[in-house]
């Protein structure tokens, strides 16, 4: 009995050493499959003809999908819970029909950004499958209705060719589904951005995003005399204001950046820029003396670590997951992300540096480079101004969360609590940010589509 102990002891130890052998071998892995990853989204531009630019796009497709499966192997062999199996299976299931579908429904679809958007997508679910199960599973039916739902997003882009004829409508809609939540929403953080429908919660002023976009997209392109900029403005302002009195100020922020930008590429007029500029720059140093969290929040950034037992607890225990984590990360459940707050959303990005590394977590900045290079392609292929403007208006929004979301949990910015577009958990999010994508792909197709028929129109003058 006394033998059979010792034996039994010895292989449960040959067996944990095994186990954190291979988790160890597996974040150098999946650090290799990523670095491969964004290499060949790099590469693909270089690459001109249809069928060198296939190979790279089936590479990347097995990269992803490898990335997948050894992030949930580990997890598996860590936790032993047999749900993690079918969660996986479901996953992949799921990228699989996004891949195929919406490549055999629009075969001139971008399959970098569609690509892009599928891994970004098998990060956020391995790294929330390691935080929260329950919120795992959640992002995954999130995800799958959001897809099924955007299948007609391009088709609709490309059918329907008076979308600049509703600027106001686009406005007054944003404007009053924010007010809505001024009156009705609940509070989260501070901020009241919320509202409950049917025991659902759902962030407005994500949707409202893209109903910004489009409205201010609408009314630049019918002209830009200064009465017409004066008015669109007063626009814009009213929804910032009421993101304000909400206290939503990351949300706030974004939609002001986005529209300045748009202002100073519809006019070309760098007097705007700088106006718009220093307007900001003084409601931020309004919204600091008015607004205690945004105070506590700037306190935090200042200085952390001596704040560590309240204010700058957040921050610090951020700051020290990063440091921890080192250029290749401790290994998938080997960390301690869940002593972070609200880590599955605002900063879900400290939890991948931890556990994932920091050469991992750069890749993920590259890759979100990768696609507003994308975006910015797609806008200087479109010639007709309000196309041209809303894919901007869309490509600045993007990458301005992106900036918002990881600069503040690296302490590059003070935290603007915002989430990391297709990483973060959050209905509301993720579904708005699948919707600009597809958005995105339509206006590609579009530009497609009239350069087809550019094409035939020379051929029968000819």
């Amino acid at each position: 009995m006394f033998f059979i102990t010792i034996c039994a002891a010895v292989g449960g130890g040959m067996v944990g050493i095994m186990e954190h052998l291979i988790a160890t071998l597996a974040k150098y892995v999946m650090t290799i499959l990523i670095t491969v990853y964004t290499y060949y989204s790099f590469r693909v531009f270089r690459v001109k003809d249809k069928k060198g630019q296939n190979k790279l796009y089936f590479k990347m497709t097995a990269v992803i999908f490898v990335l997948h499966f050894i992030g949930y192997y580990i997890l598996f062999m860590e936790i032993k819970n047999q749900k993690l199996i079918w969660l996986y299976l479901c996953e992949a299931a799921l990228f699989l029909t996004i891949i195929l579908v919406y490549q055999e429904i629009y075969p001139k679809i971008s399959r970098l950004l569609l690509l892009n958007m599928v891994m970004l997508l098998s990060i956020s679910f391995v790294i929330l499958a390691r935080l929260s199960f329950d919120k795992a599973v959640k992002q995954l039916i999130i995800v799958a209705v959001a897809s099924l739902l955007c299948i007609m997003v391009p088709h609709a882009i490309q059918s329907f060719p008076h979308l600049n004829k509703y600027g106001w409508i686009y406005g007054s809609l944003g404007i009053g589904l924010l007010l809505l939540v001024l009156l009705l929403g609940k509070a989260t953080n501070g901020a009241t951005n919320w509202l409950n429908i049917a025991g659902i919660s759902i962030q407005p002023s994500e949707f409202v995003k893209i109903l910004f976009v489009l409205c201010i997209a609408s009314m630049f392109s019918e002209g830009t005399n200064f009465i017409r900029v004066c008015a669109i403005t007063v626009m814009a302002a009213a929804n910032v204001l009421v993101l304000v009195f909400e206290k939503d100020l990351g949300g706030a922020l974004i939609f002001f950046v986005t529209y300045i930008m748009m202002l100073y590429i519809a006019t070309s007029k760098p007097i705007y820029l700088f106006a718009g500029l220093s307007a900001g720059s003084f409601a931020a140093y309004i919204a600091y003396r008015l607004f205690y969290h945004v105070r506590v929040r700037v306190m935090a950034w200042q200085n952390p670590f001596g704040l560590i037992d309240d204010e700058g607890f957040q921050m610090s225990q951020s700051l020290f997951a990063i440091g921890t984590g080192g250029w290749f990360g401790l290994g998938l459940n080997q960390g301690l992300p869940t002593s972070i707050p609200v880590v599955e959303s605002d900063f879900i990005f400290s939890a991948i540096a931890e556990e994932l590394g920091g050469f991992f977590a750069i890749c993920i900045i590259l890759i979100f480079i990768n696609c507003f290079v994308m975006f910015i392609s797609i806008s200087l292929k479109i010639d007709v101004a309000f196309y041209r403007l809303l894919s901007l208006g869309l490509s600045v929004m993007i990458a301005f969360q992106v900036i918002l979301s990881i600069g503040g949990v690296i302490k590059f910015i003070p935290s603007t609590g915002v989430t990391l577009p297709l990483i973060s958990y959050g209905g509301s999010s993720i579904v708005s940010t699948i919707v600009m994508f597809m958005i995105l792909q339509g206006l590609n197709l579009r530009d497609k589509s009239d350069m087809k028929m550019n094409e035939k129109e020379i051929e029968y003058i000819n």
